[in-house]
């Protein structure tokens, strides 16, 4: 009981940190405070980390595996606690079943064939009753690299981005909701940030309504704030170094 009152208090400490830094970086981008969403990454960490979370405000936190994510929503709902989860790591089209059970959003469309697997793994989780909400938000990926093990759908290809914009849009299950990006790590974040924001720009003028950026992680969303990021990921910066890899 001491160390988890001793870890609650650690996060706690470093969630307090990473707001009070969102906010200086959205005044110092000359944005309203409150404009930029704190998603914690959790992927390695404890489920007893999520629920210190949950505890301390945060409602939806980020999760890269499906089985992990998966075990960690299963276990707070069985004891009690009410927090989200957010998919922000590659998808297989096979897994687009599963990861639509527990999802309350997911950050890494990159393709038509994952769309519609996802769509269809919402309308037969609606059947079974595994979800009440009928509607999954859904971001965009965009790559600025060839690596295709990193996912994403290039962002210089106008046509496929709007191929797979098209596919989230038509959809009867999945909410167009924005972009996502991760600076490959030979490139400039800032270039990488601020082309990922033209193009939402121009998606939010086409759709009039506002989109999501999905933009910086720990090393970089105070840059990423500075050019129109509206979520960022913090992981390591909020819960330290992962314990396993």
């Amino acid at each position: 009981m001491e160390r988890t009152e001793e870890r609650r208090q650690e996060i706690a400490a470093k969630l307090n940190e990473l707001r009070a830094a969102v906010v200086d970086a959205e005044e110092r981008a000359g944005r309203e405070p409150g404009s930029v969403d704190i998603l914690p990454v959790t992927k390695f960490h404890p489920v007893s980390d999520v629920a210190v979370l949950a505890g301390l405000g945060i409602e939806v936190v980020g999760e890269n595996r499906e089985q992990e994510a998966r075990a960690k929503a299963e276990e707070l709902a069985g004891a009690g606690v009410d927090i989200r989860f957010a998919m922000i790591g590659q998808v297989q089209s096979k897994k687009a079943n599963a990861v639509a059970r527990w999802a309350s959003e997911v950050h890494s469309v990159d393709s038509v064939k994952l769309a519609g697997g996802l769509d269809r793994g919402m309308a037969l989780a609606l059947e079974r009753g595994d979800r009440t909400s009928s509607t999954l938000p859904c971001l965009i990926q965009l790559s600025f690299d060839d690596d295709a093990s990193r996912g994403g759908v290039p962002y210089g290809n106008a046509e496929l981005v709007a191929e797979v914009v098209a596919a989230v849009d038509d959809a009867e299950h999945l909410f167009f909701d924005g972009f996502m990006v991760v600076p490959p790590r030979e490139s400039d974040p800032g270039e990488v940030f601020a082309a990922s924001k033209s193009i939402c720009d121009s998606y939010a003028d086409k759709f009039a309504r506002n989109l999501r950026l999905s933009a910086g992680m720990s090393g970089d969303f105070e840059e990423a704030i500075a050019h129109g990021s509206t979520v960022v990921r913090v992981g390591t910066g909020l819960l330290g170094p992962r314990p396993v890899g």
